[in-house]
Parts: structure tokens; C-alpha cells; sequence
């Protein structure tokens, strides 16, 4: 195996801490790889296959929402086909762009130093939109108009480079739309869920000839682990925006940022 038990926890705890947050969870997971030694493209498909263990962490810590949803569906009300048009429009765009540019993502998931500027320059711009964006009307999934959620899944495509934060450039994105906070964190977690599933389907089928039986094993301990600890932080994440705003995770991805850049021209 080519991660040892240690590393297989230690980037499940990376990954489910940092999946819902705006720091990036794959440009936490490069740096970390580059930290433990290990960067190749089989370890890139880990990265991205135990984001889904997080993905899982949504559907339980939400899974009123989803049955109150599915309920609405089968009795054809406004609300829940609302909920599934946006969560679909929001989708599309990363679905495409994932398809036709997967090759490039792949080589961007081994690239360090585009994690590091990437995690600076979105710190500054998530400083910038926190200070400049108007004051939000829309303040449920539900209400969000279609025009928006494309938007959002629009810039979603964005974070396909690593060090962006999936979760940053939709909530920033739905900012900018004047979607309040709490709509806005919990959007990207819905979107997430077919997101970052059909990503994990992807690559694992692509891959599927060169996976054996203990880089799987790898996979579905890093899930188990990215379940567990996004569990924990999901909700206390909500909670946390709704006071104090975006700002606090912007100044960290900037310390970080700079840190990683620092050492990786040192080395």
C-alpha cells in the first residue's frame, strides 16, 4: 500500500475538516500529500474518492431536508421542484466542464504551488466580496431564482483549480447574487452531493483497471474517516458564518497560502 494507516487517517481528519469550509479541501489534501511524501496520479483518485465520505455527511446531517424534499415531489409541490431545479442547475455546469476537462484537473491535483497561489488570491477575494456585496434578499433554496443557481453552479466550475475551494467560489458566487449567508453555506453543501459524486464515479471508472484491493481498502478508510469528522463540523459551520461572516477563513487561507508558498520554493 502506498499510504501508510497514519497517512490514510491523517488526510481523511484534512478532508473532513476542511470539505464544507471555504480553504479548499483538495488544495488542504496536495499540501498534505507533498507533507507525507506521496503525489502521484493513483493518489490523486484517493484525494478525490474520500471526498464523498464528507458528500455522505450532508445526506445524514440532512436527511430531514432530503425526505421533506422527496416528499414534496411526490405531491408535486412548488417548493421541493424548485429545491431539485436549482440543485440540477447548479450542477450541470461542473458536470460538463468535469467531463471535458478531467485530464487537466488530474494534472492540476499534482501541482502544490498552484494550490498556494490559488488559496491566497481567493483569500484576498473573499476579503473583497465580504466588504462590497449588497445586501442579501433571498433566504432559502427554495426561493433562489434559476438564473441564480446556474450562476452559482457556473462559478463552481472555478474551483476545479486546486486551492480555490469548491465551497468558497459557490458561496462567494451566491453572495454576490445577494444570497444571505446561511442559504448561501448550505446550497454548497447540497450541490456538493451530486458534485463531488459524479466526480468520484468518474475517476474510479477510469481508473478502475489500476485500483486493486488495497489501494480500495485506502479508499474506503479515508471515506469512513472524512464521514466522521465532516459529521462533527457541518452545522457548527453554518452557525459560525451566520455570526461572524467569511472573513476569518479568508485571513487563513492567506497565512497558508504564503506559508506553502515559502516553503515550497525553499526546498
Amino acid at each position: 500500500m502506498q499510504q501508510s494507516l497514519f497517512d490514510i487517517i491523517v488526510l481523511g481528519i484534512v478532508e473532513g475538516l476542511t470539505e464544507f469550509l471555504p480553504v479548499s479541501s483538495t488544495g488542504h489534501l496536495i499540501l498534505a500529500g507533498e507533507l507525507l511524501g506521496f503525489k502521484n496520479a493513483e493518489n490523486a483518485t484517493f484525494e478525490i474518492a474520500i471526498q464523498s465520505g464528507a458528500i455522505l455527511a450532508v445526506v445524514v446531517a440532512y436527511w430531514r431536508r432530503f425526505l421533506n424534499v422527496g416528499i414534496g415531489l411526490f405531491r408535486r409541490e412548488a417548493g421541493a421542484f424548485a429545491f431539485m431545479r436549482n440543485i440540477v442547475l447548479g450542477f450541470v455546469p461542473a458536470g460538463i466542464a468535469g467531463v471535458l476537462f478531467i485530464k487537466a484537473f488530474e494534472a492540476m491535483l499534482l501541482s502544490p504551488m498552484t494550490v498556494a497561489v490559488a488559496l491566497i488570491v481567493g483569500g484576498i477575494a473573499i476579503l473583497w466580496i465580504e466588504r462590497t456585496a449588497a445586501a442579501p434578499v433571498i433566504n432559502s433554496v427554495e426561493t433562489m431564482p434559476a438564473r441564480a443557481a446556474l450562476l452559482v453552479g457556473i462559478g463552481q466550475c472555478i474551483a476545479m483549480i486546486p486551492g480555490v475551494s469548491r465551497s468558497g467560489a459557490t458561496i462567494m458566487t451566491a453572495l454576490l447574487l445577494r444570497i444571505d449567508r446561511k442559504t448561501a453555506a448550505e446550497f454548497s453543501f447540497f450541490l456538493a452531493v451530486p458534485t463531488i459524486a459524479g466526480a468520484t464515479v468518474l475517476l474510479l471508472w477510469k481508473n478502475r483497471h489500476s485500483l486493486d484491493g488495497e489501494q480500495m481498502s485506502a479508499i474506503a478508510i479515508g471515506f469512513a474517516v472524512s464521514f466522521v469528522v465532516a459529521l462533527a463540523v457541518v452545522k457548527g459551520f453554518v452557525a459560525i458564518v451566520s455570526r461572524f461572516g467569511f472573513a476569518p477563513f479568508a485571513w487563513y487561507r492567506i497565512i497558508v497560502g504564503s506559508a506553502a508558498m515559502v516553503w515550497l520554493l525553499a526546498r
